[in-house]
Order: C-alpha cells, then structure tokens, then sequence
C-alpha cells in the first residue's frame, strides 16, 4: 500500500466512530439503530403507497400493507447483517422491482389475468412473480455465479456505479415537486449540516445523533404550523395528526395473509429483469459501505452470500406479501455522516423496527413525515453516497484519457437512458412505443399456435430493456464493465493493484457455516 493510500485508509478509520464489529450501549444503540431506519422510511413507505394506489387497495388494509413492509425489513436486516455479508446495511423495499411490479399490477387489475381484477389477484400474482423470480437470484448467490463477477470490478467500474446510486434520487419528487416548501427541506438539510459539520466537535450528540435531531424538530415545526392553521391540508408540509388517532392499534400479519401465491410465466420473466437491476444495485451498496466503513474491499465469497442471503428474503418477502427486498443506500449516507458504522446497531434498529411494524400507530405516524423533510434527509443522505463513489477514483491514474472517457460516459449514460426511460410510465406503454405487437407481426406468425411464446419472449426482452433502463447504476456500471474489460488498460492503470493491496482476502469473510456449524463440528470432533 503506498504512503497516500494508507493515509486515505486512515483518515477513514479516524472519521469512524463505531467500527462494524464494535458494540455500542444498549440505550445508545437503540437511539442509533432508528436512526438508521429513519433515513430510510421515506423509500420503505413510497413502495407500498405506490403499489397500493396502482392496485386500488383500501386505506384500512394499506396501514396493514405498510406494516407487513416494515416486519419484513426488520427480519431481512437481521438475516443479512448475521447470516449474510454481515455488512451495517439496511434492508428494504426495492425501487429496482417497482417497475415490473406495477406492470405486473396493471396487467391484472385490468383483467389481463383470468377475468379478475382487483387488488386481491393482483397482489398474489405480484407475490409468485417475486418468489420464482428470487429463487434464481438465490441459486446465483449461493452457487458463486455473482461472485465470478468481482474479478471484472475496478474502481473504474465501482465509482460510477456507486455515484449514480446516490444521483438516482436528484429528482425525486420529495426534492424536485413544484409545490416544494423550501423553507422546511431547507430546515431539515440545514439541521444536518450544522450538526454533522459544525457542531459535531462541540458535543457527541451531534455528532451521533445528526439526523434523529434534524428530523424530530423539522417534524414537530411542521406539526405545530398544522395544528395552528398555517399549513393546510394542501400544502406538502402539512401534518396529519387526526389519522394517526383513527389507526387500528395492532396489525395482524402473518405468512401467506392475502392468500396463496399465484404464478404466471411471463410475470416471473420481467420480475427477473427487476432481480438483476437489484443485484447490481447491492454489489455497489456493498463496496460503498465497506469503503465509507473503512473496510477493504469484499471478497468474492461475502458478495455471493450477499446476494444468496437477499434471495432468500425476496422469497421470504413473497411469502408475506410484500414487493420483494434489497439493500438499502440510506443508511450508508448515515454511516458517513454519523461514524456509526457498527453492525450491532444496524441489528438492534431492525428489531425495533421489526416489532413497531405491528403496531398500527407507528406506521401511521411515520407516513405524517412531510416529503420536503424527506427530501432534506435525500440530498444529505445521497451526496454522501457520490462522493463515496468518487473516492475510489483515488486508486486510478486519473491522468489516462481512457479512464476519464469511461468514467464519464458510464455517469453520463447513466443519468441519460433512465430519463428517457422516464418517459414512459410502465412497461406497458414502453412496448406500445416499440411496437412489440407490429414486431410479433413481422415474425409472420400472428394469429398462428407459436404467436404466444414468440410475444411471450419478445415481452421478455423488451421488459428487461425497460426495467434495467430505468435503474441508473445498472445502465452505468454495465457501461463500465464492458468498457473497462474491452479497451486495453494496465492493472495499475485501471487502479486493480492498488485496490488487490487494500482488498479483503477470501478467508477474511466467515460465513454461517464456518463460524457456527464448521466451528461446532471441528470442536466435537
């Protein structure tokens, strides 16, 4: 390691507060680990709200929906951060699967799927699409499939990828509406700023507690304006304090709640395409936390039990009735703003969070956060995700033009198709754009027996087209893998040597099975 990368590795180990395997109090965990949950409740409730207004789902049972969100985050995180990559990262609703869910959900509701409409169908269909659809990314995890891809990943494909996860949210309606209310995101961010920045030498709290302080008291503005009448009903600031009072206390949920899962092929082939955007999604989640933790880089066997470990509670979250689950980037921008990057913490949190998903009136409470208040919590969150990204360019030679060409064209390529993308508002309009019924045509066998799988397949193509479009750190970093491994560049051009020195060994990661099951079975013996 040269003079400058081991004072880089340093100065962010000097920033960390609490390291992954370190074990703060109790009381102060449980104060952390919300904390990290709370950065993330935005993206957690948007998924269910989006899916149950697309599905028509009655108020009453979306409380319940919510809920059913939050209990399966708490035991995914839990079964992550023990059983899988053992990383501080935070799991949760995936905005990687909303795209193939939504048309999954148009589809049905409009009666594509034998005659019935309704959320009911819909939500079963959803549930089997994502179980089958798991299943694979579970066989490529624990089969190795994923981990083969690491020998391909250089900073030069890293950094991209991991900017662009936390770019993907700069236009995210809580930051970008045009009824934002400026002053109150402008409260929020400014709160965060202060206390991370500035007032994080003078007092612990600050520094610990950055964004539970700023959150709490640009919520208790906003709720006082509310009930004083300066904010009304319309305004996107408001609070909504009299529906939290109309909530069921306790919610029941349970395994299999809406019924038993449905499966359609052609369902389960576009989920799939949503599966792979999430994979790529968490192998840039993974180094960003290992890098802003102050960990070498991970090994081929903790991404492979990463992504099996996601697989299994995508099919667990199908059990429930949920839109699937993945690592969350939230709370990675919290580990950089807060120091606190301590696996015990992130684990404490899912366990409140686990039990709290029960209880009707925190649901309800979290959905009265204001969106400009989780807009402040985005743009503090997710810059500190860019610039996670930009620092693994410290390992390239930054003065070589085919670095700073690929560099470039994956970040370009990467805000760019997922705007276009955007223009569409599913995959269903995607496909009337391309004229996929014109190019079933043109294969002449239209109205013939093969009609159906010829559409069935063209449907698969076109679908994961749009859905791996729309995910900007996959359109990117896929830019920069191809190009990375096909124009000629040296290994310490392309910041390979550097990051071998600084890279965690495969024998530094202890699955499950070597820490508990190998180790019991040896002590036996």
């Amino acid at each position: 390691m040269t003079g400058d990368e081991q004072v880089a590795d340093e100065s962010v180990g000097d920033a960390i507060e609490y390291g992954i395997d370190e074990q703060p109090p109790l009381g102060e965990s449980m104060v952390l680990g919300v904390q990290h949950y709370l950065t993330m409740v935005g993206a957690n409730i948007a998924v269910p709200l989006i899916l149950a207004d697309a599905m028509g789902m009655p108020p009453g049972v979306t409380a319940r929906f919510i809920g059913t969100f939050f209990v399966v985050s708490g035991i995914a995180t839990l079964a992550q951060t023990t059983f899988g990559n053992r990383y501080p990262i935070v799991q949760g609703a995936p905005f990687s699967m909303l795209a193939p869910a939504l048309a999954i959900v148009g589809v049905v509701t409009a009666g594509g799927v034998q005659g019935q409409p309704g959320w009911e169908a819909a939500l079963l269909q959803l549930q089997g699409a994502i179980i089958v659809a798991a299943v694979v990314e579970v066989s490529m995890g624990y089969f190795g499939l994923v981990g083969k891809l690491r020998r391909f990943l250089s900073p030069v494909v890293i950094a991209p990828t991991i900017a662009l996860i936390g770019l993907s949210l700069f236009s995210a309606p809580q930051i970008t509406t045009n009824n934002q209310s400026w002053p109150l995101l402008g409260l929020t961010l400014g709160l965060i700023l202060l206390f991370s920045q500035y007032l994080d030498v003078r007092h612990k709290a600050f520094r610990l507690y950055p964004v539970i302080l700023a959150l709490v008291i640009a919520w208790v503005a906003a709720a006082a304006l509310s009930v004083a009448g300066v904010i009304g009903g319309g305004h996107p600031g408001y609070v909504d304090l009299g529906a939290v009072a109309n909530t069921r206390p306790l919610l029941p949920i349970y395994p299999f709640q809406w019924g038993t899962p449905e499966i359609t092929t052609a369902f389960v082939i576009g989920m799939f395409a949503g599966v792979l955007a999430s994979i790529v999604e968490s192998i840039g989640d993974y180094y960003a936390v290992a890098n802003i933790s102050g960990a070498g880089a991970p090994s081929e066997k903790r991404i492979n039990h990463g992504i099996g470990m996601e697989g299994l509670m995508n099919v667990f979250s199908g059990i429930m009735g949920t839109a699937g689950s993945t690592s969350y980037s939230e709370n990675i921008g919290a580990i950089g703003l807060t120091g606190v990057a301590s696996r015990y913490v992130v684990q404490i949190g899912a366990v409140v969070m686990l039990f709290v998903g029960f209880i009707g009136y925190f649901g309800q409470l979290i959905a009265t956060i204001p969106d400009p208040i989780v807009g402040g919590l985005f743009i503090a969150m997710f810059g500190q995700i860019v610039a996670v990204g930009i620092s693994n360019l410290r390992h390239v030679d930054l003065d070589s033009s085919r670095n700073t060409f690929i560099i470039g064209f994956a970040l370009f390529v990467g805000l760019a198709i997922p705007a276009y993308m955007g223009n569409f508002e599913s995959t269903i309009a995607f496909r009337e754009a391309v004229g996929l019924e014109s190019m079933i045509a043109a294969t002449g066998l239209a109205n013939t027996a093969a009609a159906t799988g010829v559409e069935a397949a063209v449907q698969a193509v076109v679908d994961t087209v749009y859905i791996v479009g729309s995910t900007g750190m996959a359109v990117g970093g896929l830019a920069a893998l191809v190009l990375d491994n096909t124009v000629p560049g040296t290994r310490e051009e392309r910041g390979l040597a550097a990051w071998d020195r600084i890279s965690e060994d495969e024998s530094d990661f202890d699955s499950v099975w070597d820490r508990w099951i190998r180790t019991e079975t040896s002590t036996r013996e």
